[in-house]
C-alpha cells in the first residue's frame, strides 16, 4: 500500500520532470534545490552543479518537446529515509516529429530532500540504458 509520503514524493518527481519537458522554469525552480548536482552522461562526463545550466537548457527546450510527447518511468523504486528520498527508474521519452515516433531511454536516480519548500531534487545521476562501454544496438 502506498503511503501519503510516497504519494508526495512521486508527485514532486512528476512535477519536476514535467517542468523540464514543458519548459516551466518556475516549476523547475520550485522542485529543484539551488545546490543541485548532476551527472548526465550524454552532456558531459563531469558533474554539473547549480541551476543556471539547466535553466538555460529548459528555456531553450533542450528536450525537443515542443510537439507531442509522453514519458514513462519503468521499474520505479522509492527508498525513504526520514526527510530524504531516493527514486530510481528507467526513463523513456517518446516524441512525435514529422509524423514519426522516436524513443529515448536512460536510467536515472534522483535524490530529493524535504524542507521548507517541500520535496526538492538535490542530486540526479543518469546512465545509459545499455551495456557500457558498448553503444546502443
Amino acid at each position: 500500500m502506498t503511503s501519503a509520503i510516497e504519494k508526495e514524493v512521486w508527485a514532486a518527481v512528476h512535477r519536476h520532470l514535467e517542468s523540464i519537458l514543458t519548459r516551466d522554469v518556475a516549476g523547475y525552480e520550485a522542485t529543484t534545490a539551488p545546490e543541485l548536482s548532476l551527472y548526465e552522461w550524454f552532456i558531459s562526463p563531469h558533474r554539473q552543479d547549480g541551476l543556471p545550466f539547466h535553466l538555460f537548457m529548459i528555456e531553450n527546450s533542450w528536450a525537443g518537446t515542443d510537439g507531442e510527447f509522453r514519458y514513462d518511468l519503468w521499474e520505479p523504486r522509492l527508498q525513504l529515509y526520514e526527510n530524504t528520498a531516493i527514486v530510481s527508474y528507467t526513463f523513456m521519452l517518446s516524441r512525435v516529429s514529422e509524423g514519426k515516433i522516436s524513443h529515448q531511454t536512460h536510467n536515472e536516480s534522483r535524490v530529493l530532500v524535504r524542507g521548507e519548500k517541500g520535496w526538492q531534487v538535490v542530486h540526479v545521476h543518469k546512465s545509459p540504458a545499455w551495456m557500457a562501454p558498448l553503444g546502443p544496438e
